[in-house]
């Protein structure tokens, strides 16, 4: 019998897996059993849109490209037409076309053509309050300027521009701006809080700021029980929800006035080439955000934005373990982020899953954090199996890599003047609330000028596990921050750090191998090693004799457990 590439893994797993019975797996044995199931499952296969070769221009229906008449009626119209014609093109001919929410349908791509601005009222009374989404969690919103629902086979195409209009929506912080910036926001209306420190929009817009728990759907309430916190409620640029077979490409969306690109619960999407933009100040001003979806590509686009650039989720806490869907098989290559809190992004709200993830090929300059991975008690959810590959970055404020089991839901860099706690250790007891992050492979990274090269920090009763990090070269003012971590590996990777005292700092984490490191001549210490549960940490093909001295274990570690 002939077997095929995925059986003939499968068996040698299993028949290694007998082998080993009984016996304890070293850390390397793992991770390759790991890697095998990766390379078994192979990259997906996304589906294609195909679309008839009819055209409705939104022209004929009525639209003028004056940016003053309201055009709304004349795109859905034509939207319309073109579904029940059995699909086609709906052509947005280059001009200035001002429209309230667009809703598109099964078979119809939007194709905006050169010259093409697609601008959205920024009067609020066009968008009716509906039942949606918000960070994973059932809410009220209003509608989003660009949605689909349920829809098939659906395309945005062109090289236009679609511009949410988000500035009437958004609040702003006073430090984000200069002094000049600011006043001329607050001399254009709206009001500013009691501290001068933030400039709401509207009464509404403040008042929903105040409300706990604001657009939340629960304890009976509909949209309708909203209405007076609506301009708080501020909508993202494009949601589809539920489709299959999408196609984004060379469009410019920008200026969203929350989350600018939002797939929900969808599968074959393709984003390619396109140019996502948002003030850095803007609030909430992610780039794109998958969630719970199956079946993606992403490649060749450009981010720069207020919020994360490409952020994976997968629903928050409770709502999120309840609709039970992993985001999965998804592909993001050749892809560029500038501004951003995070470069590539997995979390917060993962209660779902995240899995099969492949990142190669792309540059994160001038972003908060490059690749961020985030999560906090509470939210359940496994995030696993996920492989980066050759990643450039340049300028990051904070961590070049980073996995944090304690999100704040707070900027990744502290602003000036800001103070925070540390977290306190406590053993919490696992369940299904409990948030794991394990089995990542991450290589080839090479990282000129970051806040920190790297930091892991699980929880106590759920630690960061079986990462593999492996041909770096990290310039950074400070080397490695490992926390509660299990099971890590960092082969042939070159620390540059301008804080020397330690270059590594190792904290309650075991079984961690270090393999091929170096580091800059001279540095104070090479290694603080901290806590009564540290366990096995092994250096190997690593030249220590640069440094003042090797290492120092306090707190209650045991110098033992460190072995050259």
């Amino acid at each position: 019998m002939v077997f095929g590439r995925k059986e003939r893994i499968f068996i040698f797993r299993n028949r290694f897996m007998k082998r080993l019975h009984c016996i304890i797996i070293p850390v390397n044995i793992a991770i390759l059993l790991t890697q095998l199931t990766i390379c078994a499952q192979g990259l997906p296969n996304i589906q294609a849109v195909q679309f008839p070769k009819d055209t409705f221009s939104i022209e004929k229906y009525g639209a003028v490209a004056d940016g003053i008449t309201l055009c709304t009626k004349s795109i859905n119209t034509a939207i319309d037409e073109c579904n029940k014609k059995g699909g086609g093109t709906v052509r947005i001919p280059g001009g200035l076309w001002l429209s309230g929410p667009v809703v598109l349908k099964s078979n119809v791509n939007l194709h905006l053509e050169d010259n093409a601005l697609l601008q959205f009222t920024t009067d609020f009374n066009e968008y009716p309050l509906v039942e949606g989404n918000w960070e994973g969690v059932p809410a009220v919103r209003n509608q989003s300027p660009l949605y689909a629902g349920q829809a098939e086979n659906i395309a945005i195409t062109g090289h236009g521009i679609i511009d949410g209009g988000g500035d009437a929506w958004r609040a702003v912080k006073k430090e984000k701006l200069t002094e000049s910036q600011w006043k001329y926001l607050v001399s254009s209306g709206g009001l500013v809080s009691e501290d001068n420190k933030t400039w709401y929009p509207s009464e509404k817009s403040f008042k929903g700021f105040q409300t706990k728990d604001a657009g939340i759907l629960k304890d009976g309430k509909t949209a309708k029980d909203f209405d007076n916190i609506k301009d708080f409620l501020r909508p993202n640029l494009l949601v589809l929800s539920g489709c299959k077979k999408i196609l984004l490409e060379g469009v410019t969306f920008q200026n969203s006035p929350a989350w600018c690109l939002h797939p929900l619960m969808c599968e074959d999407l393709t984003v390619r080439k396109v140019y996502v933009k948002n003030p850095w100040y803007a609030q909430n001003g992610d780039g794109i955000d998958i969630e719970s979806c199956k079946n993606v590509l992403l490649e060749d686009n450009t981010f720069d934005v207020g919020d994360d650039g490409i952020c994976i989720k997968s629903g928050r806490d409770a709502e999120g373990r309840k609709r039970a869907m992993p985001a999965e098989n998804i592909i993001v290559r050749r892809c560029i982020v500038y501004h951003a809190h995070g470069g590539f992004v997995i979390g917060s709200e993962m209660s779902g899953g995240a899995r099969n993830i492949f990142v190669s090929d792309c540059s994160f300059i001038g972003t908060d954090v490059g690749l961020r991975f985030k999560t906090t008690r509470g939210r359940g959810g496994v995030v696993e199996k996920i492989y980066i590959n050759n990643i450039n970055m340049k300028d990051i404020a904070g961590e070049a890599i980073l996995f944090d089991m304690y999100y704040m839901a707070k900027d990744p860099v502290p602003l000036a003047g800001e103070k925070r706690e540390l977290p306190k250790t406590e053993f919490k007891p696992v369940d299904e609330t409990t948030p794991v992050f394990k089995n990542f492979r991450i290589s080839h990274v090479y990282c000129n000028g970051a806040g920190k090269a790297i930091f892991i920090r699980g929880l106590p009763e759920m630690q960061v596990t079986g990462i593999v990090m492996e041909n770096m070269v990290l310039q950074a003012r400070k080397g490695f921050d490992i926390q509660e971590a299990a099971s890590l590996q960092f082969r042939n990777i070159k620390i540059i750090s301008a804080e020397t005292n330690p270059v590594i700092d190792i904290v309650q984490s075991n079984h961690i191998l270090f393999d091929g490191i170096t580091y800059k001549n001279g540095a104070a210490l090479l290694w603080r090693v901290s806590g009564d549960r540290v366990k096995k940490i092994d250096i190997v093909h690593t030249d220590v004799s640069g440094a003042k001295e090797k290492w120092v274990a306090d707190l209650g570690a045991s110098a033992q457990e460190i072995k050259l």
